[in-house]
C-alpha cells in the first residue's frame, strides 16, 4: 500500500480505510525501527477481555532493552497533531498491555514506552515518550 522511502511515507493513498491507513503507518514504523537496529517481538500484542489495551510493536534493542512502541499516523498536526492523540487514558491502556505481555516473559527486562509518530510526510521516533509509572 506505502512503498517506506527515505524515512517518509507518501500521502494518504485514495479510498483507503482507516485500519489499511494504521496497517500502513505500523509497517513503516517498523521498517523505521528496524533500520536503527531494534528487533521485532510481536506486533499487536492485545490484552484480552474488554476495555483492556494493545501495544502496537514490541520491540528490543540492541542492549536487550524491551521497547513498547505505540504507532501514531495524522495527515497533518492540524487539531493537536499525532502526538496530541495519545491521552493519559491510551497510555494506561498501553502500560496494562505492556504489563500482561511482561507477566508472560516470567522476568522483566529493562523497559521503555516509545512513539511513532508519522505526520505531515515525517518520520518522528520519541524514545522514553512516557512512563509507566505517570500512566497509572
Amino acid at each position: 500500500m506505502w512503498s517506506f522511502q527515505k524515512g517518509a511515507p507518501p500521502a494518504r493513498p485514495a479510498h483507503a480505510t482507516t485500519k489499511a491507513l494504521g496497517d500502513a503507518a505500523e509497517d513503516a514504523a517498523l521498517a523505521y525501527l528496524q533500520r536503527q537496529g531494534l528487533v521485532l517481538v510481536q506486533r499487536n500484542f492485545r490484552t484480552p477481555g474488554r476495555g483492556g489495551g494493545e501495544v502496537d510493536l514490541i520491540m528490543r534493542e540492541r542492549d536487550g532493552t524491551l521497547v513498547f512502541v505505540e504507532v501514531r499516523r495524522r495527515a497533518s498536526a492540524r487539531q493537536g497533531g499525532a502526538g496530541a492523540s495519545i491521552t493519559g487514558v491510551k497510555q494506561r491502556r498501553i502500560v496494562f498491555a505492556a504489563r500482561h505481555f511482561l507477566l508472560r516473559l516470567g522476568s522483566e527486562p529493562p523497559c521503555r514506552f516509545d512513539v511513532v509518530l508519522l505526520e505531515d510526510g515525517r518520520i518522528d521516533w520519541l524514545r522514553a515518550a512516557f512512563d509507566a509509572s505517570a500512566a497509572i
